[in-house]
Order: C-alpha cells, then structure tokens, then sequence
C-alpha cells in the first residue's frame, strides 16, 4: 500500500463505526404455479402466458439478523433450478455477507460455472442475487431503484396483450382497451400462428388501425422466426411505424440478427433470456440490436444486469425490460441512467398480484417506483402456499 493511501485510511473521521455484520444462513425454494384471466376470453388460462409458462421458482435468502430477502425466475427446468440452489449454491454462500454480491458471483462463477454456461445456474444465481439486494436495501433503507444509482423515480411501462389466443377482432379491440385505459405503447405476439408471417402482418395491422399513429407499437417473436421468415415479415408491416421487434430470430443468432437489422429500418431488440453479460456482449459487438434486454429473473440478478446496463451506455444504447416480471425489473429501469421502459406483462402481473399485498400498477402508463426498502413489496404467506406446486 502506497504512503497517500495509508494516509487516507488513517484519516478517516474518529467515531467510524462498521455497520453491524449479516451473514447468509439459509435458502429456500419452492415452485409454484397460477391461473390468469386474459381480457375478452372466457375462463382462467392455465400458466402466465405461453402454454408452458405454468410454472415458477420463488427463492427467500433467510440471514442470521433477521432480514430476509426473495426473488423470483420463471418456469425453465423449475426443478433443477430449485435443486441447484439449495444444494449447490447455499454451500458455497453459507456464511456469506449478502451486501457482498461482487464476492457471491465471483464465487458461485468459479465454483460451479467456470465455463460459463447459461441455463440452470444463471437463473439460479438471479433469484439469489434478487434477494440478497432486497436485504441489502431493506438494511440501508433505501430501494434497489436507489441502490442500482436511483436515475429517476417514476418509469414508463407498455403491456404485453396480445395473446396469439385472440382472432384479429378481439386483438384489435383489447388493443383499444388497453389505450383507454392510459398505455401509450402495446406489445403483441407474433411467430406463433400457424398461417406464418403473413397473418402477423394483419394482425400488425389490425392494431395500428385500431390505435392510431400516436401509440408505441412492439412486436416480439419469442425467437421462432428463420431470417428470411423474419425479413419478410419486416418488408410487410415497415410502414406500420413498429418500435421494435423484439428476439425475431431462432437463439438469438447474433450474426443474423446484424444481417437483419442491416437489411430493415425497424429497431430490434434482445437479450432477455441471455444467462450473464458474455452473450448479452455479443449482441452488442456484433451491432446486433438497438436495444438490449437484461432481465435480473434470468441474467445473473441486479449484479449482472447493472453490468450490461453499463455496457450498453457506453454504447449510447438504450435498456428496456423483455421477459416479464415487472416488479422485479423495474427497479433496474429505474435505476440505471440509460433505463427506459418496464414490460406490464398481463400473465406475470397477475403473478405478482396475487403473491404481493402491495404490487404497484401503472398510471397513464407510468409505474412510480416504491419507496419502501429493498424490492418494497410484502409477501402475501397465505398466497405463496396456495400457489404451491407439492410434487
């Protein structure tokens, strides 16, 4: 250590107390699952969105000072994800400070994924991460929106309503329900008929002649599209004024990903299912995208995000939330400086309704950020049970 270092330890203010030690005791995890009401279709849907989106892990980080922290990540080989975290990982974090997530990644990376695989383990590692900022925030009193860098306090949010469930009328007509209802920018599926490309071209159309030239207007593809598939899509609906199309392409293929951004002057979008910042990097060098989708449910949590969020800023590149689960994304959108637009997923909003008694909702399309601790949501005990998959 140099001699102005040792200095400046030395001259720290007398009276300088260490804040009190937390250490991780226990971890526990469970799946779950729920039914969802879709606007306009008779009867519960089973799952949150997709037909295999029926499932979810919820994890709870339990400290020995009495704080605990939980997170979430969806239904990817649920139980695998819940075998790793409570008999791979809380070995290795046992003992540890949760506030020290530097030192959490950098063990369970090292320990149990030097090869950096995503899949299992990423997800795994977000719904720890997720919870040991929670107790972070619920310690220093303040958000995760705060702690993250607290950019702003209020973020925009558009909805995810167009369920490939809906004919082309009823699409229309829940798209203009959705503007009533103060959303200035809608989400629809597309990838999924069995009419191919074509039929999405008119169900595009179907809701920017329903809501008018003035409303954000995303596409998303869940990455079922080929490139040429892709690119014929985009040459019919180019007029249509689409904010972006969101992971068109099969695995995210960053090579054809460039070749169809090249090729289209519709803005496209990715990276909410990448499992660290590697694959979210390679979307970025390759000029994959024009947005990029770190989601803390399956990147690696808020210690992993943060870091494509950087990555993307110095890019000048903006963030937006893919993927769902607002309530936890949020706070990244909120927190970074190149944050921009939370996804009101209609599927996993319900989720987070019926699990937390004090869920935020949008307001003329505007989500205000809790300023209570941590996540600054209150686990519903009675509803956690409910939703409890006892296999």
């Amino acid at each position: 250590m140099n001699r102005t270092a040792a200095l400046a330890i030395d001259e720290r203010p007398t009276g300088f107390e260490r804040g009190p030690s937390v250490a991780i005791r226990d971890i526990t995890a469970t799946i779950h699952t729920v039914s969802i009401d879709i606007p306009l279709l008779d009867g519960k849907v089973a799952g949150y969105g997709r037909e295999e989106q029926k499932e979810f892990v919820f994890c709870e980080v339990h400290t020995d000072h009495g704080v605990s922290g939980f997170g979430l990540t969806g239904h990817f080989l649920a139980r695998s994800v819940v075998e790793a975290l409570q008999r791979h990982i809380l070995p290795l974090v046992d003992g540890m400070d949760p506030r020290d997530t530097e030192a959490l990644h950098h063990r369970v990376w090292w320990k149990l994924n030097p090869r950096a695989m995503t899949g299992v383990i990423s997800s795994a590692l977000s719904c720890v991460d997720i919870a040991c900022w929670d107790i972070a925030g619920k310690l220093a009193g303040r958000s995760v929106a705060e702690l993250l860098g607290g950019a702003r306090r209020r973020v925009p949010a558009y909805v995810t309503f167009g369920f490939p469930q809906y004919d082309r009328e009823q699409l229309a007509e829940a798209a203009r329900m959705h503007v009533a209802m103060g959303f200035t920018a809608l989400k629809l599926v597309v990838g999924v008929d069995p009419k191919g490309w074509r039929e999405d071209a008119k169900r595009v159309r179907a809701v920017r002649d329903a809501v008018g030239d003035d409303i954000d207007l995303m596409i998303d593809a869940n990455y079922l599209f080929n490139p040429i598939d892709a690119k014929m899509l985009c040459r019919a609906i180019e007029d249509a004024n689409i904010t972006w199309f969101e992971e068109p392409l099969h695995q995210n293929d960053a090579r054809a990903l460039a070749d169809l951004r090249a090729h289209s002057r519709i803005p496209l979008a990715a990276g909410q299912m990448e499992g660290h910042r590697w694959r979210l990097r390679e979307l970025v060098d390759r000029q994959a995208v024009d947005i990029l989708q770190p989601n803390v449910c399956f990147c690696g949590g808020y210690t992993e995000a943060a870091k494509a969020g950087h990555l993307a800023q110095a890019f000048n590149m903006p963030i937006a939330n893919g993927g769902g689960w607002p309530l936890f994304n949020m706070h990244t959108m909120a927190g970074l400086m190149n944050g921009w637009i939370v996804e009101w997923h209609l599927g996993m909003v319900q989720v987070g309704e019926r699990l937390f008694t004090d869920a935020p909702a949008p307001r003329d399309g505007v989500i205000e950020i809790p300023q209570r601790p941590g996540l600054g949501l209150t686990l519903d005990r009675a509803a956690l049970r409910d939703t409890l998959v006892k296999d």
